[in-house]
C-alpha cells in the first residue's frame, strides 16, 4: 500500500533500551521499544490509523522528544511537553489519557487504573490498552504495577520498567512506594 503521508522515524539509544521515535506532522506518534513482542502489530496499527507509511528521517518534534528524553534520563525533567498524537481506539485513548494523569514518581495498580476509568471489571481490557501504548515513557505505562506491588508486564521488559521507576524514585530497595 502506497500512501502519500509519512511517519518519519528515528532509532534512539537510551540508558534503558533502544526506542523508535516517530512523528506525523508536528506531533509525536511513536516512542516505543524497538525490540518488543508486539512491534509489528503496533507499527501496523499506527500506519493504518494515520494512513501513512514509515520513512526514516528527522523532524523538529523528534529532536524535541530526543532532547526531553535525555533530560528525563539525566533527572532534569519530570514532565514532557512534546506534542503527542495518540493513535488507537477510543477506549485505548481513554486509558492513555488516564496514564498521563499518573504523577512522576508514583505508581498505580491496574485495578486502580480501571476504577479511575469507571469500570473495575475492565481490568484486562485496560491492561491490554496499557500494553498497546506506542508512546512509552511519555505516556507513562511503566507506572502501572500489579495489585500486589509487583512489577508485571512491560513492553520494554521488567528490567527497563524497574530502571524507570528507580529513576523516578518510585522504588526504594526494589519495592514500590505506592500501592494503588
Amino acid at each position: 500500500m502506497s500512501l502519500s503521508k509519512e511517519i518519519l522515524i528515528k532509532n534512539v539509544i537510551t540508558p534503558v533500551g533502544e526506542l523508535i521515535l516517530g512523528s506525523l506532522g508536528s506531533e509525536l506518534c511513536l516512542c516505543d521499544w524497538r525490540y518488543r513482542k508486539q512491534r509489528t502489530q503496533i507499527d501496523q496499527r499506527l500506519q493504518k490509523i494515520a494512513m501513512a507509511n514509515y520513512k526514516e528521517g528527522e523532524t523538529v518534534v523528534i529532536e524535541q522528544a530526543e532532547k526531553e528524553l535525555n533530560e528525563f534520563f539525566n533527572e532534569k525533567r519530570q514532565k514532557f511537553t512534546v506534542p503527542l498524537l495518540l493513535l488507537g481506539s477510543e477506549f485505548q485513548k481513554s486509558v492513555w489519557q488516564q496514564l498521563l494523569k499518573i504523577p512522576y514518581g508514583e505508581t498505580v495498580s491496574y485495578l486502580a487504573l480501571s476504577k479511575a476509568l469507571g469500570n473495575e471489571k475492565a481490568i484486562r481490557a485496560v491492561a491490554a490498552a496499557n500494553g498497546a501504548n506506542a508512546l512509552s515513557i511519555l505516556v507513562p505505562c511503566h507506572r502501572v504495577i500489579g495489585a500486589s506491588g509487583d512489577l508485571v508486564g512491560y513492553a520494554g521488559g521488567v528490567a527497563a520498567k524497574k530502571k524507570l521507576l528507580m529513576l523516578e524514585g518510585a522504588l526504594q530497595n526494589g519495592q514500590t512506594s505506592l500501592f494503588g
